[in-house]
């Protein structure tokens, strides 16, 4: 469905309890990106597109977002990681190297990513205490990688964020690290799944998540 932002600035017109929570999300996603860092939007026909060619529909309200807010951010003052385009991959997707891989294959950073194939996990998973069977641990690691999402972001070398596309956690948004992968926890687990891509942004936008080079870590 071909929305208008116009539509999300009458929010009072609006009285379906779904499309208010989604103009509530996009409204909030607006206000977390200055204009001046913002990437042109991808248009309705752009992500119409890439859902055809990749088989999949993807979650609101980044769906909406990136259609006609933001299709990504640039760097600037105000974040030292920008969020990525839809389908572009951060630069050190190919080249980052883990303590705690634990698989006998290498991670294969050219492969094709498979967003429309289920994300294997429904809750956090440790594998760095997995020390045994490697070989039973391999496809679900590859897959916690390759399936079911689209890359958001990344920082401190081997770590990103995604927003799960497909499977029982889509619309969520989760933190792969080295040797860890769990959801991302601010919005709460009873939260409606919009909810949880507008927190992770808005934090992830103000630098005010534990990410943040500029937090001060205290025991």
């Amino acid at each position: 469905m071909t929305r208008n932002l116009d539509t999300y600035s009458q929010r009072s017109l609006v009285t379906d309890p779904a499309e208010q929570r989604l103009c509530s999300a996009i409204s909030a996603l607006s206000d977390a990106i200055p204009s001046d860092l913002r990437r042109p939007p991808l248009g309705w026909a752009g992500v119409q597109a890439w859902e055809a060619a990749h088989g999949i529909e993807l979650p609101e309200p980044y769906r909406t977002f990136v259609a006609e807010v933001s299709n990504g951010t640039s760097e600037g003052a105000a974040t030292t990681h920008g969020l990525l385009p839809l389908g572009q991959l951060p630069e050190n997707w190919q080249r980052w190297e883990a303590e705690c891989w634990l698989s006998p294959e290498p991670f294969d950073g050219t492969a094709p990513r498979k967003p429309a194939v289920p994300f294997p996990l429904e809750e956090a998973w440790q594998w760095e205490y997995d020390y045994y069977d490697h070989d039973q641990h391999s496809p679900r690691l590859h897959g916690l990688y390759q399936h079911g999402s689209i890359l958001l972001g990344s920082n401190r070398g081997c770590e990103f964020w995604i927003l799960i596309v497909t499977g029982p956690q889509r619309g969520r948004v989760w933190w792969l690290g080295d040797g860890c992968a769990a959801p991302y926890a601010d919005a709460g687990e009873e939260a409606e799944s919009e909810v949880d891509f507008v927190s992770w942004l808005q934090a992830w936008q103000a630098d005010r998540g534990w990410w943040s080079e500029h937090l001060e870590y205290v025991d």
